[in-house]
């Protein structure tokens, strides 16, 4: 049986340098103030971040290394990422809390940085940073986003890999064991997971089409092309963006450019259960990418001031 929705995990942004993290319980509408904001350690150039749902504590990367702070800018503990990188550029570790925020999930893209070792995947204990359980991934990628399961204690890596594609692992914890799954696709971007916990998004990584799978194992339920839209496939193409606007409404985002080469972009509803195209979506988005579902009927978009908007 699949389980209920559970409301919205407290979503973050990084405005001029500090960690801020917003309330998903909150019923506000418009340009949001955070509620509670936290200072990264002196000279830390933060590249990804996540905060626990009690807001006492935030946990964030940089490019050697994973971080937790208070609110008052008092570093708890640091993981350095060994051995230390000289490369500015190409290689981007991700983090994620659990979803019983017990675990920081960092994944590490040790091959582009240069430290000569495959990319890692790494389970910290969030309460002292130390090293729980790791495992070597098969993957040379420039970064990979997380995805935690609402209800399984799971996570969901997407490991980048430019021009070589994309490839989709899934994690859990058996005590300090970390069991890998890797899904039998190269060529598939993960996008979301559904609210429930029960299906999740993929794109093409040639942006042919998109795809909703079961979840954990994978199957394909149904795949949408862009001629399902209405569009040529010749020109136009799913962007890497999207997800669960609720358990029930997938948001879509579709590219491609005019006659004299500028790009325009548009958001599509679909019916997350039959597939079928409902109507154009306006998401009052920027670019393409400037929409993230909340998976409860609203959505944010990107301030000027660079806090989110959210909108229903």
């Amino acid at each position: 049986m699949p389980q209920l929705p559970l409301p919205p995990r407290v979503f973050t942004r990084l405005v001029d340098g500090r960690i801020c993290a917003y309330d998903p319980a909150a019923d506000t509408r418009g340009v949001l103030s955070p509620v509670t904001v936290f200072p990264p350690s002196p000279d830390d150039v933060v590249v990804d971040h996540a905060v626990a749902a009690d807001l006492q504590r935030a946990y964030y990367a940089t490019l050697n290394a994973v971080v937790c702070v208070t609110a008052d800018g008092a570093e708890v503990w640091r993981s350095p990422l060994e051995p230390r990188s000289d490369r500015p550029y190409g290689h981007r570790p991700s983090c994620v809390l659990s979803s019983d925020g017990r675990v920081v999930w960092v994944y590490r893209p040790d091959a582009m940085a240069g430290r000569d070792r495959p990319d890692q995947w790494v389970a910290l204990d969030a309460g002292t940073g130390a090293v729980v359980a790791q495992a070597d991934l098969e993957t040379v990628g420039h970064g990979g986003p997380q995805l935690p399961h609402p209800a399984d204690g799971q996570v969901l890596l997407d490991v980048g890999e430019g021009q070589d594609g994309s490839v989709v692992y899934r994690a859990s914890l058996t005590g300090d064991r970390l069991d890998l799954v890797k899904y039998p696709w190269d060529d598939r971007c993960l996008i979301d997971l559904s609210p429930d916990g029960s299906e999740f998004m993929t794109v093409d990584h040639g942006q042919t089409d998109l795809a909703v799978h079961t979840y954990p194992d994978g199957e394909v339920r149904f795949a949408l092309s862009v001629d399902a839209f209405g569009h040529d496939p010749d020109e136009i193409y799913v962007e890497w963006s999207g997800g669960y606007l609720s358990p029930d409404i997938l948001i879509v985002s579709l590219v491609g450019e005019t006659e004299d080469e500028q790009e325009w972009f548009r958001h599509y509803s679909v019916d997350a259960r039959s597939g079928r195209v409902r109507a154009e979506f306006d998401a009052h988005a920027e670019n393409a990418y400037d929409v993230q579902p909340l998976g409860d009927g609203t959505w944010l978009t990107a301030d000027s001031s660079g806090h989110p908007v959210r909108w229903a």
